[in-house]
């Protein structure tokens, strides 16, 4: 690798500060937050505004906030995301981390779709394909999706008097419960399927958002019932939601942190 240019960084790192607060800066709390001298600063500041990366704040003399080029680099860069490509890319580092099977899928009607897949290199693993479809409401990732809708398309997804099929013994069939276990996995922010699709699976799934927040998939990781525990749910729970994260930031999302 090369060596950084460090007024580029400089630069970078000025456009990053505006992520952050109300979205306006001033050079001198350019200054404070970076520990820069002024000059370099004001230059840096003078060449970002001439390219049209920073604009002055109508009505606020001195302050800027982000000009029109970040949208038109990040609108060009969301026009040739694909969220199966980035998915399976994802898919593969967290199951090269933990080598259990790995979906990404998305939620049509009350079905989910399988549009990534990485195997676990055991000879004990789940089977499965991309491009498979299984009902959301017997799968982790389903649940994810399902407890992401807003409650007026859930009332229409799945109503009080829908019929909901059991794939095993475990599956969830009354639609009371299925909403009682969605308000839980809002609540935690990770779903958990114990054998409700497989008898001898286990899956942990969490939510993948694009750049706007809205959830628009689910990562799960699934695990034989061989090498499942309360210990191990408790790790993997974690790693799909680090990957989850790490997919959705691909998509152009950013957590809020307090």
């Amino acid at each position: 690798m090369g060596r950084l240019v460090p007024a580029v960084t400089r630069a970078l790192d000025i456009l990053e500060l505006f992520l952050d607060g109300d979205g306006t800066l001033s050079a001198p709390d350019i200054v404070r937050k970076l520990q820069l001298p002024r000059t370099t600063v004001h230059e840096l500041v003078t060449t970002l505004a001439a390219r049209s990366y920073i604009v002055p704040v109508p009505g606020q003399p001195g302050r800027y906030r982000l000009g029109v080029r970040p949208y038109q680099l990040g609108s060009r860069y969301a026009e040739h995301l694909d969220l199966a490509a980035e998915g399976q890319q994802v898919a593969r580092s967290v199951a090269e981390t933990c080598d259990e099977t790995v979906h990404v899928a998305i939620l049509e009607d009350t079905d989910v779709i399988y549009i990534a897949k990485v195997d676990s290199t055991h000879a004990v693993r789940m089977v499965s394909a991309a491009g498979r479809r299984l009902p959301a409401h017997c799968t982790s990732v389903g649940k994810m999706l399902l407890a992401s809708l807003p409650e007026p398309e859930l009332a229409v997804r799945v109503p009080d008097d829908a019929e909901l099929i059991a794939m095993t013994p475990n599956s969830i069939t009354d639609p009371a419960a299925l909403r009682e276990a969605l308000t839980e996995i809002r609540a935690r922010g990770i779903a958990v399927e114990s054998r409700e699709s497989n008898p001898d699976v286990s899956c942990v799934a969490a939510p993948v958002r694009d750049r706007t927040g809205r959830v628009v998939a689910a990562l799960s990781i699934s695990v034989p019932m061989i090498r499942w525990s309360d210990e191990r749910r408790v790790e993997l729970e974690q790693l799909a939601a680090k990957g989850a994260a790490q997919l959705s930031e691909l998509l152009g999302h950013r957590s809020v942190t307090a």
